[in-house]
């Protein structure tokens, strides 16, 4: 009789350690696909980074056959200044910077890059995208763009002939 009232006594045992085991499971899991989620998430913000880049260096080249002389370009993209700061959008910048004699623009590379050999306007574009992660304890708390907490930032410099 004593073998009977012990059986069902290791059966609960059995569950108990099995329920224990697949919870364990589960949690390794969950935090796996968080990791995951995450990871991706980083990685579509990058490439949309990218393509902002180049969306907006097109946009400036497209601006300098239009009209002359311009020095920048800045947007928020995706959200307001306000949602940019806290990790929903990306600010863009475009600085642009005239290089040789015969461009009819202040050289605002200075003296250095004037030359002779100049023949139409070429142009040095660099254009920034700025972005935040959300979990960031920046973003969390809305801190403003400074050398201190700059977030991420793409750069993509192009030299173009107009």
């Amino acid at each position: 009789m004593t073998k009977h009232t012990l059986r069902p006594a290791f059966s609960m045992i059995t569950a108990i350690f099995m329920i224990v085991l697949m919870s364990t499971v589960a949690v390794f899991i969950m935090d796996l696909s968080g990791k995951m989620l995450q990871a991706t998430t980083t990685q579509y913000r990058k490439e949309q980074a990218i393509l902002y880049a180049k969306s907006y260096t097109e946009f400036a080249i497209m601006s300098l056959t239009a009209q002359n002389c311009i020095q920048t370009i800045s947007a928020d993209v995706d959200g307001t200044a306000a949602q940019v700061i806290q990790g929903q959008g990306y600010r863009v910048s475009v600085d642009i910077q005239y290089i040789g004699n015969d461009n009819g623009c202040a050289n605002t590379l200075g003296g250095a890059v004037n030359t002779s050999f100049s023949q139409g306007n070429v142009v040095l574009i660099d254009t920034y995208v700025h972005y935040r992660n959300p979990n960031d304890d920046d973003a969390i708390n809305s801190i403003a763009w400074s050398s201190n907490n700059p977030g991420i930032t793409y750069h993509r410099r192009t030299l173009q002939k107009l």
